[in-house]
C-alpha cells in the first residue's frame, strides 16, 4: 500500500480556512481535533464539540486504522459509494480497521452541520483474475487497481468518452462538461466541480501514478489540461477504459446525443 490521502474541505478546518491535504505513508500517523499549544494536531477541526485530541489515523501496509480518543462520542466512517454503507467507531476504540477505498469521516457537533473530512486509500490491490489458481511462487497483482463501481472510475469513463465514441483526437472534456454529463447519475448525489477536480487529481496521483506536471508548464489551466490528457491517453492505451464501459454513463441527450447515435 502506497499510503493514504486525507482531505479536509474548505470551510471545515480551523477558522473555516483553506482546504488541507495530507499524504501519509505506511507507519505514519495523523492526529485530528481542535488542537492547542500543548496538543498539536496535523488536522485541525474548528468546532467546540470536537475534543482537543479527537482521534488519529494510522496507515498500515494494506489498510488504515481510526482511533477515537473521545470518551463520549462515536464517529462515523461512511462509504460515499456504498449506498449507505458505514462503520461506527465507538468512544475510546483503538485502531479500528477501515476497509473502504474512499471514506468520509463524520464527527458530531452541536450544529446541524457535522465536521467531515475524507480519506482516500488508493492502493487496494486486486489479484490478476488469470492468476488466481496459481499455487506456487508469488501471485501477480494488477498494475492499475481500479474499482469500476467507484465514482472516480465514472469520471474516468466520462473523460475518455469522446475519444471512445469518435475514435479521434478530440478534446478531453472540461470539468464543467463532466459535471453536466454526470449530473444526478451517482448514488452520492450531484457532483460539484470541486469534487470532479478531486477525483481527477486522485486518478492522476494515486491510481494511475502520473508524474508531477512539467515545471516549465506556463499556467495552472494548462497543467490541468495536460493532466487530463495524460489520464485519458494512459487509460486508452492500456485498455483500462473500453467501449463497454460507456454503458456506465447516462444516455447522451440533446444534439450531442443525436450526433452519437449509430448510423442505420
Amino acid at each position: 500500500m502506497s499510503g493514504v490521502v486525507v482531505h479536509l474541505p474548505q470551510g471545515s478546518g480551523a477558522d473555516g480556512g483553506e482546504p488541507v491535504t495530507l499524504r501519509l505513508g505506511p507507519g505514519e500517523v495523523a492526529r485530528f481535533g481542535r488542537g492547542s499549544p500543548t496538543t498539536p494536531v496535523e488536522l485541525r477541526l474548528d468546532d467546540d464539540a470536537v475534543s482537543r485530541l479527537a482521534g488519529e489515523i494510522r496507515v498500515t501496509d494494506d489498510h488504515w486504522q481510526l482511533t477515537n480518543h473521545s470518551t463520549s462520542h462515536s464517529y462515523l466512517v461512511e462509504n460515499p459509494e456504498g449506498a449507505g454503507e458505514y462503520l461506527r467507531v465507538q468512544p475510546r476504540r483503538v485502531g479500528a480497521p477501515i476497509p473502504f477505498e474512499f471514506s468520509r469521516v463524520v464527527l458530531p457537533t452541536r450544529s446541524q452541520v457535522p465536521v467531515v473530512f475524507q480519506v482516500f486509500a488508493p492502493d487496494h490491490v486486486y489479484l490478476d483474475p488469470d492468476a488466481t489458481g496459481v499455487l506456487w511462487g508469488s501471485r501477480t497483482v494488477m498494475a492499475y487497481s481500479l474499482d469500476e463501481t467507484a465514482t472516480y472510475f465514472l469520471v474516468l469513463v466520462a473523460l475518455c468518452e469522446p475519444r471512445l465514441r469518435d475514435q479521434s483526437r478530440v478534446a478531453v472534456p472540461t470539468t464543467p462538461q463532466i459535471v453536466e454529463r454526470l449530473n444526478g447519475h451517482t448514488t452520492s448525489g450531484a457532483l460539484t466541480a470541486r469534487a470532479i477536480s478531486s477525483h481527477i487529481d486522485y486518478l492522476a496521483e494515486q491510481k494511475l501514478r502520473i508524474g508531477p506536471p512539467d515545471v516549465h508548464d506556463p499556467g495552472k489551466g494548462d497543467r490541468r489540461n495536460g493532466k487530463r490528457e495524460e489520464i485519458v491517453g494512459l487509460a486508452l492505451r492500456f485498455g483500462l477504459v473500453r467501449e463497454e464501459h460507456l454503458a456506465l454513463l447516462p444516455p447522451p441527450t440533446g444534439a450531442a446525443g443525436r450526433e452519437r447515435q449509430p448510423a442505420r
